[in-house]
């Protein structure tokens, strides 16, 4: 195991990834495979509400260094370069889309004993400067992230957490929005699930004396088929069930519904990922 405690965008990562991801009201359809050479290929169609919107995905790896490059509908083309031990313990990241020439981004990721710093900068004149730190172990941690617009000269977003970690739960508390909103999430592993999980959050904003109680689980029904569902206290009701249909290739398929206005029309959506 890492002695690092890891970057502060993965707090409350895996509790966010519960409640959130694979959930979708669209129709997306994604394949991928590797060629010969060794380059991973993806295609992706989503279709949402009447657009439909694509994309094509390219990744090729040698030796430390990882090429994607990301063609869309829209004639977009998103090309990152990432590579690891340019300089000891670090990682750096440089992206860049065309044709918007003032979009490159560079970032550094830097990862000492029991620390982990990150420094992105923008490559126009009046870009954002970001930056990030923490410190501690896999088991706690302490980290703060914030952002610089250099052409006002002003802080645009500065947020704080801590994290913990066990074998079987994890938990984060996370102030945001400059000190506007607090998250708090708590994740707990249960084998009367089959290895599944149930996961609390709690987002207070203060600026509004608003709050939001979303509860989640996981159930693993069997190797190949996983069932998730999450309700907040706003009467927000999300399910999905995914199966595995044959290695790497899964059908999902996930609704919403409004319980507090059961007039309305629940919302569908289906995901079909396939891997030759």
């Amino acid at each position: 195991m890492s002695k690092g405690p890891g970057l502060f965008s993965d707090f409350g990562k895996e509790a966010k990834d519960l409640l959130n991801k694979d959930y979708t009201s669209d129709q997306k359809f994604t394949i991928s495979s590797t060629s010969y050479t060794g380059v991973a290929l993806a295609s992706n169609l989503v279709k949402k509400g009447g657009l439909s919107s694509g994309d094509v995905a390219a990744q090729y790896k040698h030796k430390n260094a990882v090429v994607d490059v990301k063609l869309d509908t829209e004639s977009n083309i998103l090309t990152t370069l990432t590579v690891t031990d340019l300089l000891p313990s670090a990682k750096t990241v440089a992206s860049f889309k065309l044709p918007d020439y003032n979009s490159g981004k560079l970032e550094v990721q830097y990862f000492p004993e029991h620390a982990a710093l990150t420094t992105a900068v923008g490559l126009k004149k009046s870009s954002a400067v970001d930056f990030s730190a923490t410190i501690g172990t896999p088991s706690i941690a302490f980290g703060a992230e914030a952002s610089y617009m250099t052409s006002p000269g002003e802080f645009t977003k500065y947020t704080a957490g801590v994290k913990i970690i066990k074998p079987d739960s994890n938990a984060s508390v996370i102030l945001a929005d400059k000190g506007d909103s607090l998250r708090v999430s708590y994740l707990h592993h249960l084998n009367q699930l089959n290895g599944g999980a149930v996961v609390g959050e709690i987002v207070r904003k203060f600026s509004t004396n608003e709050n939001t109680l979303t509860v989640g689980c996981l159930y693993n029904v069997d190797p190949l088929t996983v069932v998730k569902a999450k309700l907040n206290n706003h009467g927000n009701l999300g399910a999905l069930v995914q199966h595995e249909l044959r290695p790497k290739s899964f059908l999902t398929i996930s609704g919403a519904f409004d319980t507090k206005a059961l007039e309305k029309t629940p919302k569908f959506g289906l995901a079909l990922s396939l891997k030759p």
